[in-house]
């Protein structure tokens, strides 16, 4: 029997469900998913096995004008989307009309691999809204195909895997078949506390902090964790702690929840804030967590 295998990477503008979609494929929360922009920062890999397939997913961060050096790494991630993708599945939402940077929105028009263009969230629209958006995307983006879906809902879906896979190369797997994702443990703990930081502050607070999980022992009953919040400013690190630490407390309090979940154990989790200063500006910082690629 032929075995396929390939890359999917899946690209689009800040906030239009691609970890929600990424997640949908996996069948396991490997994407951070809130309602604020900006949520992935890395470029996550997500690995669907069957019996004579591997999708190799990738959920890149969301396209914008980078303001600062943090922004211009993320936008690296997805530059390298294009470079090593099978199939390139481009993401909007119901009421949008245009991709955020005119550069990437050129190359998915000039494309060589074949694109998907799928419509998002089209559980909050109606029967005519769709079909103008359909026509046009289809104008706007010739030498895709298009899929109207609902990526929260699962609707739709599995009709764009389905496709996925009949678009990709025969080829042997590229990793273990048992494999969801070529990041470590670690990643998901530093992702999943970083996530209920996007949830419980307002403004820059969760743009300028990052995690670090520096002491993860696996026990047979229990993961013991140890994880170290940074912050840009003193001022932000008393924010991060909250009166009498009850901030940082609900924080560890919902991410134990959602890494027992993730882990199927139990967890016990330390959590400490530092100040770094700057670290979203600096090129040594940003290499130590994983976002300068050169």
């Amino acid at each position: 029997m032929a075995h396929k295998a390939g890359f999917v990477n899946i690209i689009g503008n800040p906030n239009v469900g691609k970890s929600t979609l990424m997640n949908a494929f996996v069948g396991e929360r490997l994407s951070i998913i809130t309602s604020k922009a900006q949520t992935t920062r890395h470029r996550i890999l997500g690995i669907v096995n069957g019996e004579d397939f591997q999708v190799v997913l990738s959920d890149t961060p969301g396209i914008i004008k980078p303001a600062y050096e943090l922004q211009s790494s993320m936008m690296e991630f997805v530059k390298s989307a294009f470079e090593d993708a099978d199939v390139l599945v481009y993401l909007v939402e119901i009421g949008e009309q245009e991709l955020k940077d005119e550069n990437f929105f050129k190359r998915i028009t000039n494309s060589e691999i074949p694109v998907l263009l799928l419509l998002n969230k089209i559980d909050k629209s109606n029967q005519e809204l769709v079909e103008e958006q359909v026509n046009l995307w289809k104008e706007k983006v010739p030498n895709a195909e298009i899929f109207a879906i609902s990526a929260l809902e699962n609707f739709g879906v599995p009709q764009v895997f389905n496709r996925i896979l009949e678009l990709l190369p025969d080829s042997p797997p590229f990793y273990d078949k048992e494999a969801l994702t070529d990041k470590p443990e670690r990643f998901f703990v530093n992702e999943i506390i970083r996530e209920k930081i996007l949830l419980n502050y307002k403004k820059e607070i969760p743009y300028s902090v990052e995690v670090e999980t520096e002491e993860f022992f696996e026990e047979e009953e229990i993961i013991r964790m140890r994880s170290v919040i940074m912050v840009e400013r003193e001022t932000q690190k008393g924010i991060i702690i909250g009166h009498k630490g009850k901030a940082i407390k609900q924080v560890g309090v919902e991410a134990r929840k959602d890494l027992e979940k993730f882990f199927g154990k139990q967890v016990h989790l330390e959590l400490y804030v530092k100040v770094n200063k700057n670290w979203r500006s600096d090129d040594r910082q940003l290499k130590r967590f994983g976002y300068n690629q050169n």
